[in-house]
């Protein structure tokens, strides 16, 4: 009984044990066959994904492919533009090459030819010059022969005698010379620039560049100027000059460079003050009136002033001229009074050098017209002064010496140097002019600055107010012969180059100065 149990049991176990191992085979199976569908899953949404993904890259590489070739063929475009330019530019470049190598293939055959002449013509120079060496050679053998000298010895000896002489003769001659004639010839002048000068009596005004018109009241300012300015306006249009109305009390200021122009308007002005009626039509016919008035007056000055130095046979437009020369000054000189006053010098010099009178002051009249236009037309006054004479009928000696008093020629007649003396005679005279501080200190200044630029100048002191520069030398490089030279070369020098009323003393100052101690 119990093995039968047992033999159930194992019985019932074998089978359980197979039971259980056929249902775990079946569930095994089971499994592996779930896992083989859903690994196939897997594998086909991975072929899937890897399908699409393909097909974005290759996509993504067509468009990164597209956009490569666009700019490639962009690119490619530019740089055949860039390509192309630079053919033209390099085709331009050597058609101008050739050009040019045309040209000095050109020059470079003419330069040949010359080079030919030049040779030959060297050539044909070499001979005459050979044979004239020749022919020297022969005549300086024969020389040397005849001297017991040879020609370089003959030379050098000459040569060194002959300057050293006439340097040492012609200073001592022109020392001399000098020295007489000035003993003879400053107390002459003395008297005679003396007697000129007392007997010259002269009242001499200055005049500016404005005009000042006093008027009644301040209301008048405002009808001057007129209703939005139409009367000022007219004013300055008619006569051609600035009004300037400020806050001056009761005055009205007219600025102008051309002197009579600014004597009309102060005349129209004064006359419509006066009048009281001040519009523009009045304006025009006061002003016209005014310059018919001018005219006359300008006529009547040069008159006068040709009949005072008893002048006659003038034409009447240099006299109009003249009369101009009333209204202009000259560093604060008037001009037409210094003319007359140059007239009665040049005639009282040409007087006491026993010359005719007449045309020397005749010139001295007519020496500063052109200053009547300088400021209309272009050119010196020197230059419009001679073209105004010489269109007036003139004299030949009277245009030279017109052209001559600031020594813009060299004078060559009597007239002409008596005509400068009596310029530099009014002009610097105590009183006859001003000069302003600036021109003074600078004039100064060059003249001091040329006196300096010699070799041996130690210091050099202007004096006198710019009358008489003095130069310290040093005595070790320059001795009292050639103390002499320097003062006359100095001169010169200022002569030529600097501009000055009257004349200037130069005075050269050597000296030696031995010192010693007593122990």
């Amino acid at each position: 009984m119990t093995v039968t149990i047992i033999i159930v049991a194992v019985v019932a176990l074998a089978a359980g044990c197979g039971a259980g191992f056929l249902i775990r085979k079946i569930f095994t199976e089971q499994q592996i066959s779930s896992s083989r569908a859903y690994a196939a899953q897997i594998i086909e949404n991975a072929q899937k994904e890897a399908a699409s993904i393909k097909k974005e890259a290759e996509l993504e590489i067509k468009d990164r492919n597209l956009k490569a070739q666009s700019e490639f063929d962009a690119k490619t475009r530019e740089e055949r533009r860039e390509i192309s330019e630079l053919e033209k530019r390099l085709r331009l470049r050597e058609e101008n090459f050739d050009k040019k190598v045309e040209m000095v293939d050109k020059k470079e055959r003419e330069l040949n030819q010359k080079k030919a002449d030049i040779t030959a013509m060297e050539s044909r120079v070499k001979a005459k010059e050979e044979e004239w060496n020749r022919l020297v050679g022969e005549q300086r053998q024969k020389l040397e022969t005849i001297s017991g000298l040879s020609a370089e010895s003959a030379k050098n000896e000459l040569i060194n005698s002959m300057v050293s002489d006439a340097r040492q003769a012609s200073l001592l001659t022109i020392k001399r010379i000098e020295e007489e004639t000035k003993e003879n010839a400053d107390k002459k002048a003395r008297d005679i620039l003396t007697t000129v000068i007392q007997r010259v009596a002269a009242d001499h005004t200055s005049e500016i560049a404005v005009s000042v018109v006093p008027l009644p009241n301040e209301e008048m300012k405002g009808r001057i100027i007129g209703r939005e300015g139409r009367n000022i306006k007219t004013l300055e249009s008619a006569t051609g000059v600035d009004f300037i109305i400020d806050d001056t009390p009761e005055a009205v200021t007219i600025s102008a460079f051309d002197p009579v122009r600014r004597e009309i308007a102060r005349l129209s002005l004064e006359r419509l003050i006066q009048d009281g009626r001040i519009h523009p039509g009045r304006i025009e016919e006061v002003v016209e009136k005014t310059k018919a008035d001018m005219d006359n007056k300008l006529k009547e000055l040069g008159e006068r002033a040709a009949m005072d130095v008893g002048i006659t046979n003038i034409h009447p437009e240099i006299i109009k001229l003249l009369g101009r020369l009333h209204y202009r000054t000259s560093y604060g000189q008037n001009v037409l009074k210094h003319s007359v006053e140059m007239c009665y010098i040049a005639g009282m010099l040409a007087e006491e050098l026993h010359v005719d009178p007449t045309l020397s002051r005749r010139a001295a009249l007519l020496h500063d017209i052109g200053k009547a236009i300088d400021h209309e037309h272009e050119g010196s006054h020197v230059k419009l002064g001679v073209e105004m004479a010489r269109k007036y009928g003139e004299s030949e000696k009277i245009l030279h010496a017109i052209e001559a008093h600031h020594n813009d020629v060299e004078p060559k007649t009597i007239e002409a140097i008596l005509v400068q003396a009596a310029d530099g005679i009014s002009a610097a005279r105590p009183g006859a002019r001003r000069e302003s501080l600036e021109n003074y200190v600078k004039r100064l200044e060059n003249l001091e600055k040329i006196a300096s630029s010699f070799d041996g100048v130690q210091r050099t002191y202007a004096i006198q107010a710019g009358r008489e520069i003095r130069i310290m030398v040093e005595p070790e490089s320059i001795d009292d012969m050639h103390s002499y030279q320097l003062s006359k070369d100095i001169a010169k020098k200022i002569e030529a180059e600097l501009e000055y009323p009257g004349q200037i003393r130069v005075t050269v100052i050597r000296e030696v100065r031995a010192t010693e101690y007593a122990k």
